[in-house]
């Protein structure tokens, strides 16, 4: 299984204007999260990158993406179907192919000693297990109206990987509760999605089965990979890494002092947050 291609979804009618938005990288570079997305996947060593938009949004993405925009394909999501929907839109660039699929209003960032990025952790672990595997990290039961969720059991000897036998999207505490335990995960945290997957051709054909089968609805990922786990094996990695979730409150914020306090610029980010704080204090 070798992944050459991924899928940027940024459709959302929540969603479409968060990957515009301008931040400061660890390089002290300006760049749109977008463009910071899609380095994040160069990184994984995909370059044949599809991003899924609005229709008449095309020109803005190609904008904001920079030095990076001839490596991109654009599509519309010409119907309000949700996130499931969006990424079928991009089923004839995938061409049956697996690919990495990365949401649009997140960003990562790597905790991982020998320097690989979450998007590499990712697309390492479905290679050498040959299946579809989701990243996740623990969150606590507060935020779990924000994500979408797995249950299941470690896999013997691997740490940080889990064989999935439960989605659900957005649950609820008490849903989660009664059908997301995973062994060994402290209390009040569930193994919510991270923002990326790696993903096999199985997953478009669930989700064009989802669309056949009510042509009005819409219908989310998890809906697929939900089904997917009874096709094929389907496994959670606990990223080495945080996810920022720019759309959130406070959420463009937080993932610019993540990337401000992860790069060259720490020195003078902290300098300037101790004056802040004293003169607020």
């Amino acid at each position: 299984m070798k992944i050459t291609k991924a899928v940027i979804t940024a459709a959302g009618r929540n969603q479409r204007g968060l990957p515009l938005q301008t931040l400061i990288d660890r390089d002290g570079a300006q760049k749109s999260a977008l463009q910071i997305i899609v380095e994040e996947v160069l990184t994984a060593g995909i370059n044949d990158i599809c991003v899924v938009v609005q229709p008449g949004d095309e020109r803005a993405y190609a904008a904001a993406s920079g030095e990076h925009a001839r490596r991109l394909s654009f599509v519309e999501q010409r119907e309000p179907r949700g996130y499931g929907d969006a990424i079928l839109c991009a089923r004839e660039f995938i061409a049956g192919q697996p690919f990495l699929h990365l949401v649009g209003d997140h960003l990562h960032l790597s905790d991982d000693g020998d320097g690989s990025t979450c998007a590499q952790q990712v697309v390492r672990i479905a290679e050498a297990h040959e299946c579809s595997v989701s990243a996740v990290q623990p969150t606590r039961e507060s935020l779990l109206p924000n994500y979408g969720a797995v249950g299941g059991k470690r896999l013997p000897n691997q740490e940080r990987l889990y064989l999935v036998d439960h989605v659900l999207e957005k649950p609820t505490p008490t849903e989660a509760e009664q059908t997301l335990i995973v062994p060994g995960l402290r209390a009040g945290y569930y193994l919510c999605f991270f923002g990326i997957h790696a993903l096999t051709p199985t997953v478009m054909d669930l989700l064009a089965d989802l669309a056949a089968s009510d042509e009005r609805s819409a219908f989310t990922l998890s809906d697929a990979l939900a089904a997917l786990l009874h096709r094929e094996r389907y496994l959670a990695y606990e990223v080495l890494g945080r996810r920022y979730d720019i759309g959130v409150r406070y959420g463009l914020l937080n993932a610019q002092l993540a990337l401000a306090l992860g790069g060259r610029d720490r020195s003078e980010v902290l300098a300037q947050l101790v004056e802040l704080l004293a003169t607020r204090s």
